[in-house]
Order: structure tokens, then C-alpha cells, then sequence
């Protein structure tokens, strides 16, 4: 037995799952013994869990030194997890490291690892396109594919795409119809299409618009400009004002679609700058789109990665350029010491040059990429504090004022309805201090007749932990209910007297403006003294809010739902099929009420129904109202 497997194989991570001590043991002598057999030649590895499906996908220059890492030495959290999955491996031996990059963006593209960078297509920004077709058009697209159309940009946003568009579409007339149309449309009449639907188009016509345009999108717009002045003054000149303000304005409008970068260089190459930095496990890459030497604008991604940094980095630069048929001239990527062997594989697959920058300009836009990177990712993670502090940290703080240990579950209750009708009452629950909305509930009060809030808050406080106690589901750490001193004693009272649990019930009592003022606990209820700006006070305000919103939403479904419940509802024997088709047939209740037995055999309904139909609606029909005099002496209407 090779010792140093057995080595590495005493320090894999514990295996993450439910498997006997036996069952155990036998994958990890699998795995052992399949190390020993890996090959020091370059190649893919896929990593499987337990259902062989594949989580992770690397490649390496020696196989047998990267996959037999994985499972020696120490590694941060996020790759202890993606080891402590793996149940199988298998391997792919490829001739050059060339073959191992190209193979491992096919096989994530052909598996999509859970582990793994996944690029989606790229639809950040869009880019301007010439169709390919007979008659070209022009589009503003995000999904750029291998075809015959020309792709510019990126573009910094669909607002900038679009004004270039429309600036072109106003200098150059090419079809702007998806589908040919039959006749010439108003575009031709306002010399903005070449109307091919009705004229014949030389192929040179085409072929020298295509140029212009391509021109003009690669940083000649100065020239498009200088024809388009001396056009503006030979217009004037002329006393064709009409002609020579429309020029003016064309050559306005290139100013302000064209003025929007903000570096350049002394070139007017097109070239992407790529950066990245890491922490805490996640790694964020920054593009830097320059375009006719200008920067026009940045792109960040940012993703966890569970390999080696530089080899996941690659690994999203050959996915993102592997099918993005709108390259650049250039790619400038952070440097590497082995810069020589990568630039020569993305050059021999992407046909692309490639650098390291090492001084220079170019060297400063590769630090400012990663200066940007790294700002990303430090806040992100000051997000996550901040919403923590916002979120567990509030909930731990209100736990501190009321003198409990930390809450980690909250469930808030609101009662809704409109002087007693409709009466509905809800539930939202609160998860270390996030809404778990999965897990909202809703309530048709059934035993409370009219507007009685204690009565429905004790129907509806029974309802929940008679359940939660037939169904051992989770109690919670403190219960919220929408009200002062009758609320909670409602809430306590049925708790413990009726239930026999022991929670925690306090009450969020508003002020005039309809705002949580204050919070009160306990029987007899106390106030508890809470800062106003203190987190734990905003999160009580979040639930009151959400608790209240919920329960406003659901009343007003139900009050919705019973103001277009049909008064044929109500008549024994008849149900929603029969409703249907008697307002089909009659088209009114009017119209029923006015019917003759006979009227209801074409819809086979028995003669006995027929007269409880007809006796209710008639019993129900509104009365005819009657002129009457008020005691102010004018003349209304009222009811007999």
C-alpha cells in the first residue's frame, strides 16, 4: 500500500453523510486506492458525491499531485466542504495543458457543478449588431452567438446601445422591419430605410454601409462627423435650413452618444482588462471594457471557489471568452508566473493576444481592476455584517432588553376587519431576525361575531399551538402579538390556561400616526424600556409592518372574494357547475328570477329545485323604491 496515500487519506475531511462506520471505510479505501493509481500527466478531473453526480470539475498539469491535494494538508472551510462530499473520482488524461483548459470549460458547460465558476451567458451588457442577412438590419442585442452578424460593444447599458442605434438608424438607411413588409413604410418616407421591399438593392450599397457603420463604431465617428459638418454648411449655404438643423442636430447627438469614457490610452485598440482579488473564500473578477482606447465600463463577478485562486480565475476567463464571438483585440490579464505557458494557450485558442502587463499604463489599469475587485468584495462582506447587525445581532439585543436568551424565533400575529365582517387574522415568523415567509400562515376566524379583537386573537393563538403540539412543530422563542394590554393577556390566557406552554407574549402598541411606539410584556403588561434608534426597536417595527401588511392583504382577498359571491350560492342543491351554466343560459338573475318552470329543462334541472330556485330569488329581490318627501321638504326616493 503506497504510504503516502494512506497519509493523505487520514487527513480527508469526515465524510458528510449518514454511512456506517463499514460503509465508511469502504469509499475511502476506493478512494485511496485510486489515488495511488492517478497518472503525473495533465488532464480534467470530476469530482462525485454520493449520487455520482459530478460536483466539481478541475484540471492540473500533474493529476496525481492536484487531486491527491485535495485530500492532504489543510484547507479553508469552503474546500472542506467540497471534500467532505466527494465519494468518487474520475479522470481525463489530455496530451497538453491546452487540451486540459479547453476540456474542463466543455465539461462544466456539459455538467454544471455545483462547485464549479458557472457563467451564465453573458447578458450584463448589450451590444449593437449588423444581421447577417440579405437585406442586414440593425439590433441592440444581449445574446451574442456564433453567426454571420457583427457584434459592437459592450455597451454600458441598454439606454446607451439604444441612442447609438437610433443615431445610426438616422444615418443610415438600412431595413428596420423583422419581417419584409409588402409596401414601403413610413421609415422610407422619412429617408430612414432603403425600402427593399419594393426596390432592388446593389450589393455594393450594403457592403458600403456595413463599412461606414463599422467605421463609426470602432472610433471613426470623427470623420462621420466631419462629413456630416461640411454637409450642415454646404446646407446653409444653399438657404436649406430645414436640411442644414437636421445635420446639426445628427452631429449634436454624436457628441452626446459617443462622450461617456472616461480613461484612454494613446492606441484605439479594443482590449479587456481582467483583475481579480479573494476573501474569506470568495473570489470577484473585474472586467474592465476599453474600447477605441477609451474605457467605456466595468463588469464584476463574484462567486466562491473551492480550487486553487489563479486556476478558478482562468477557469472564468475561458468560459466567458469560449463562445463570445465579440472579442477584443486584446486581453490584459493580472500577472502569473507562469504568464508565458497561459498567454500561450489563450492565444492559440481564442486568437487573441494576450499580456501580463508588468510596468506602464497597462500595468496600472490591471491594479486598478483589482483594486476594484478587492472594493467589491470588502463590501460585500460589509453588507453581510451590516444586515447581520440589522438581523441576528437586533434579535439577539431585543432578547438582552427583555432579559431573555438570545431569540432565534418570532412569531407576530395582526388581527383585520371592517366593523366585524370578514374577520381574518395572520401569522408571520421571523428567523434570527429575517422573515421566513415559507412558513407565514393565514387565518378565517370562524367563532367571533363581530368586531371583538381579544376573542379572535384567543380563537386564532388556540388554533396555532393546538397545532404545533399535534404536529411537534417548532415553539417559538417569543411571541409578537399586533395590540396592548387585552391582546396579551388574550394570548397569555389561552397559553397557559388552556395549552399549558410557557412562551414569552409581548405586545406592539402604535402611536396616533399608526407607528410602533412602544413594547410591553408579561402579566400584568409592563412597558420595556427600548431606545427608539436601537436595532432591536427597527426590528420590531419590521414586524409590526410585515404582520400587519399580510394580514391587510388577506382581508382584502376574502372581503374581495365574498362582494362577488352570487346570492345562488346560498340555495341548496345548487353548486358552482350549476351557477355557471344557469347564468350561461339566462345570462342574468334578473332574467331567472323573471323564468318560467319550463325555462330550466333544457339544463335538466328537477322541478322541485326549480321552485326553491325561483322562490329564493324572488324572496331576495330588492323592492321597488317610492317617491317620498324628507322632512327637509325635497322629493327622494326610498325602499317600502
Amino acid at each position: 500500500m503506497d504510504k503516502h496515500v494512506e497519509k493523505i487519506q487520514l487527513k480527508q475531511p469526515p465524510l458528510r453523510d449518514s454511512l456506517s462506520p463499514a460503509e465508511r471505510e469502504k469509499v475511502q479505501e476506493h478512494i485511496r486506492n485510486k489515488l495511488a493509481l492517478l497518472p503525473e500527466q495533465p488532464g480534467c478531473y470530476l469530482m462525485k458525491n454520493e449520487q455520482g453526480t459530478v460536483i466539481y470539475v478541475g484540471k492540473a498539469k500533474v493529476l496525481r499531485n492536484r487531486v491527491r491535494s485535495y485530500f492532504s494538508g489543510s484547507h479553508n472551510a469552503k474546500t472542506q466542504r467540497l471534500v467532505s462530499e466527494i465519494r468518487d473520482f474520475e479522470y481525463i488524461v489530455t496530451s497538453s495543458d491546452m487540451e486540459a483548459l479547453i476540456l474542463e470549460c466543455n465539461l462544466i458547460k456539459q455538467y454544471y457543478p455545483r462547485y464549479n465558476v458557472l457563467l451564465k451567458d453573458d447578458k450584463s451588457f448589450p451590444y449593437i449588431k449588423i444581421t447577417g442577412e440579405v437585406h442586414p438590419r440593425l439590433e441592440v442585442t444581449r445574446r451574442v452567438v456564433k453567426d454571420r452578424g457583427k457584434y459592437f460593444g459592450p455597451y454600458p447599458n441598454a439606454y446607451a446601445a439604444q441612442q447609438t442605434k437610433k443615431l445610426l438608424d438616422r444615418l443610415y438607411p438600412f431595413r428596420k422591419c423583422t419581417n419584409m413588409p409588402d409596401k414601403v413604410c413610413l421609415y422610407y418616407h422619412m429617408g430612414q430605410c432603403i425600402a427593399p421591399c419594393e426596390f432592388e438593392v446593389d450589393q455594393a450599397e450594403y457592403d458600403r454601409m456595413v463599412q461606414e457603420i463599422s467605421r463609426f463604431l470602432n472610433g471613426g465617428h470623427e470623420d462621420i462627423k466631419q462629413d456630416l459638418t461640411e454637409k450642415m454648411l454646404a446646407a446653409s449655404e444653399q438657404l436649406n435650413f430645414e436640411r442644414a438643423k437636421e445635420l446639426r442636430d445628427q452631429i449634436v447627438h454624436i457628441d452626446a452618444v459617443m462622450e461617456k469614457q472616461k480613461i484612454t490610452t494613446a492606441d484605439t485598440m479594443d482590449r479587456d482588462v481582467l483583475g481579480y482579488a479573494v476573501l474569506n473564500g470568495w473570489m470577484c473578477v473585474q472586467i474592465l471594457y476599453m474600447r477605441n482606447g477609451k474605457m467605456m465600463e466595468r463588469r464584476a463577478t463574484t462567486f466562491p471557489y473551492y480550487g486553487d485562486e489563479y486556476d478558478d480565475f482562468m477557469s472564468f476567463v475561458s468560459q466567458y471568452y469560449s463562445e463570445n464571438p465579440a472579442l477584443p483585440k486584446e486581453v490584459l490579464l493580472a500577472d502569473h508566473e507562469q504568464r508565458e505557458d497561459i498567454a500561450a494557450m489563450l492565444e492559440q485558442w481564442l486568437q487573441v493576444k494576450v499580456h501580463f502587463p508588468q510596468r506602464g499604463l497597462k500595468k496600472r489599469m490591471i491594479d486598478m481592476a483589482n483594486e476594484n475587485a478587492k472594493v467589491a468584495l470588502n463590501e460585500k462582506f460589509r453588507l453581510i455584517e451590516r444586515d447581520e447587525e440589522r438581523t441576528v445581532r437586533a434579535a439577539h439585543e431585543l432578547g438582552e432588553y427583555l432579559q431573555m436568551p438570545p431569540i432565534h424565533r418570532i412569531e407576530a400575529f395582526d388581527n383585520s376587519n371592517i366593523q366585524g365582517t370578514d374577520p381574518v387574522s395572520a401569522m408571520v415568523v421571523f428567523l434570527d431576525g429575517k422573515p421566513a415567509k415559507k412558513e407565514y400562515r393565514k387565518y378565517k376566524i370562524r367563532s367571533v361575531q363581530g368586531p371583538d379583537d381579544y376573542e379572535t386573537m384567543r380563537e386564532v393563538i388556540r388554533r396555532r399551538y393546538e397545532r404545533v403540539l399535534k404536529e411537534g412543530l417548532p415553539l417559538p422563542d417569543l411571541l409578537v402579538v399586533d395590540g396592548g394590554k387585552g391582546q396579551i393577556s388574550s394570548a397569555i390566557d389561552v397559553l397557559e390556561n388552556e395549552l399549558g406552554l410557557d412562551i414569552p407574549v409581548c405586545g406592539l402598541v402604535k402611536d396616533d400616526k399608526h407607528k410602533t411606539a412602544q413594547l410591553m410584556i408579561g402579566e400584568p403588561p409592563e412597558i420595556v424600556p427600548m431606545p427608539r434608534d436601537s436595532q432591536a426597536f427597527y426590528l420590531l417595527q419590521r414586524i409590526q409592518e410585515e404582520v400587519h401588511r399580510f394580514a391587510i392583504t388577506f382581508h382584502r382577498q376574502a372581503r374581495g372574494k365574498s362582494m362577488v359571491q352570487s346570492q345562488l350560492d346560498e340555495i341548496p342543491g345548487i353548486g358552482e357547475k350549476r351557477r355557471k351554466a344557469l347564468l350561461k343560459h339566462f345570462g342574468s338573475l334578473k332574467k331567472i328570477r323573471e323564468a318560467k318552470v319550463e325555462d330550466f329543462k333544457p339544463l335538466g334541472i328537477g322541478e322541485k329545485l326549480v321552485e326553491s330556485i325561483l322562490q329564493h330569488l324572488r324572496d331576495e329581490a330588492p323592492t321597488e323604491p317610492q317617491n317620498v318627501r324628507t322632512t327637509d321638504g325635497q322629493v327622494g326616493s326610498s325602499p317600502l
